[in-house]
């Protein structure tokens, strides 16, 4: 019998896998889940490609306006904002998500809690402000903690409107807010950085983007408070978010004590260029996965009962995530020298090889996402907490190893962490919905090692050519995406059929 290619699903059951999204009908539309998730996709990935690309180039301009040293600053504060964030939302946007229904009076419960919670989180930053510039040794801090705290309360006015949107699938709306609120405030900063404005052209950039999502939130008109409050809907919306919420208080601290410790042996220039590197990370990568799971969260999630069937849209999720995701991940750190050199002044050019790494750390960060998104629908937070303890452990053990060799150091060891953190992972989701390591090795690994093969041609060719890096960058580039996607097509890899696939009902539900 002949034998299939190694670690390829066959094509016949890659199709049949991907008619189990069922055509159910929503309660509000004639669509289907099926096409309603192809709509979302596209739309979601359009308002990606438009906020995220506005916030790349605005990044870079203000690159040549501000110093690392002042990008250092605000990397400073970011873990106490996105600390207070967490707090603020106390994983309510994700209790309203994956419940099949929700009332009026749990949409207004969580939405006075926010804006109260938001208001409380505030005051301790106030008052916590000249700790944190003491800590790091820096007295504008104060200041700057202040005023830029100010944007925690703007953006809990906006929780349950997120929410809302997300839950109805309604991406398109969603980037009649984002892309205007990123155009404008990034302009604004730009322009405060021209006028020589320094750190606050960044602060003002955050404040100004808090105030536009939430006024543009509102001008949507979907879904208005009302005086309604029960501690009943507050206990429930709780008991699922106070696991998530324990998990981001545990998480965020991790995620940025490289910054902390950075910030705090090193110097705030130095901090700045691996503050700048993990900026441009996550709106080139983590923006691109959170994308694709903003959709396919709410839509899997009306499937939470059907075991076989959340099993298979899962596969699909990460077939698919990882055939976007592994290519782009690997061209940008074949490329990132150039790109700086052609784009950033040279006092930022250090920060290449940082994002070379982060990179490759972040390989597996769409597989971490999604078996953690099993656990959500599976209405086991108490896992996503437990298990984030153990992942956190492991990272701080390996940090303190790691941190004595510097920031190279720092990042090969979150490699080292990437890749320990994900079996764990991936045994929970054998545990709950019977979806393997091997076979989740059977859906990501064809697009991985396409595009790692890819990728080292690349590398090669970019060091033996000598022509102008403007020309190296772009021949290449158009090169190595021409050859992923034929090849990709040649060797049948199920994830290029499925996302044909969801193109297909894209323009049925549309033609529809």
């Amino acid at each position: 019998m002949k034998k299939d290619f190694p670690g390829k699903i066959k094509l016949d059951r890659t199709r049949a896998l991907i008619k189990t999204l069922p055509e159910y009908h929503l309660s509000v539309q004639k669509t289907s889940l099926k096409q309603e998730t192809a709509s979302g996709i596209v739309w979601n990935f359009t308002e990606l490609l438009l906020r995220r690309g506005v916030g790349g180039l605005i990044t870079i301009v203000l690159a040549w306006f501000l110093s690392p040293e002042e990008f250092g600053l605000i990397a400073m504060m970011a873990v106490f904002l996105s600390l207070s964030n967490v707090l603020v939302d106390a994983g309510f946007s994700q209790s309203l998500i994956r419940s099949m229904n929700v009332t009026e009076r749990e949409y207004s419960t969580a939405f006075y809690s926010n804006i109260i919670l938001a208001f409380i989180v505030y005051g301790l930053l106030f008052i916590g402000a000249p700790f944190i510039a003491d800590f790091y040794e820096q007295p504008d801090l104060v200041l700057l903690i202040r005023v830029t705290g100010l944007a925690i309360i703007f953006n809990s006015f906006a929780i349950v409107q997120r929410a809302v949107l997300s839950r109805e699938l309604k991406f398109k709306l969603q980037l009649q807010v984002s892309f205007p609120a990123a155009l404008v405030s990034g302009t604004v900063a730009i322009l405060l950085a021209y006028a020589e404005f320094g750190v606050w052209a960044l602060v003002v950039q955050i404040l100004a983007q808090a105030t536009l999502n939430t006024a543009l939130y509102w001008r949507l008109k979907l879904w208005r408070p009302k005086l309604l409050f029960g501690w009943t809907e507050f206990k429930k919306l709780s008991a699922f978010g106070g696991y998530l919420m324990l998990n981001g208080i545990t998480t965020v601290p991790i995620r940025h004590m490289y910054v902390i410790v950075i910030a705090k042996l090193f110097t705030a220039p130095i901090a700045g260029l691996y503050f700048f590197a993990e900026k441009i990370r996550d709106l080139m990568i983590q923006q691109l996965v959170s994308s694709i799971q903003a959709v396919t969260y709410p839509a899997l999630a009306r499937l939470k009962n059907q075991p076989e069937k959340l099993k298979n849209g899962y596969r699909q999720v990460i077939a698919v995530m990882t055939f976007l995701m592994f290519p782009v991940l690997i061209f940008l750190a074949v490329f990132i020298e150039i790109i700086f050199r052609l784009l950033v002044p040279e006092v930022w050019w250090s920060a290449a090889v940082y994002l070379q790494l982060m990179c490759i750390a972040s390989l597996l960060y769409p597989l971490h996402a999604t078996n953690l998104n099993i656990l959500k629908i599976k209405d086991r937070a108490d896992l996503v907490f437990y298990l984030g303890l153990f992942k956190k452990t492991v990272a701080i053990v390996i940090f303190f190893i790691s941190y004595r060799f510097g920031v190279i150091g720092i990042l090969l060891g979150q490699i080292i962490s990437s890749v320990l953190a994900y079996l764990p992972n991936s045994y929970f989701s054998k545990q709950l919905i019977d979806y393997s390591i091997k076979e989740q090795l059977e859906d990501f690994m064809p697009s991985l090692l396409l595009a790692v093969s890819i990728g080292s041609c690349m590398y090669y060719l970019k060091s033996w050519l000598v022509w102008p890096e403007i020309i190296v960058f772009f021949v290449l580039g158009s090169v190595g995406v021409i050859s992923y996607l034929m090849c990709a097509w040649l060797f049948k890899l199920p994830a290029l059929e499925m996302v044909r696939s969801l193109m297909k009902q894209r323009m049925k539900g549309k033609s529809g």
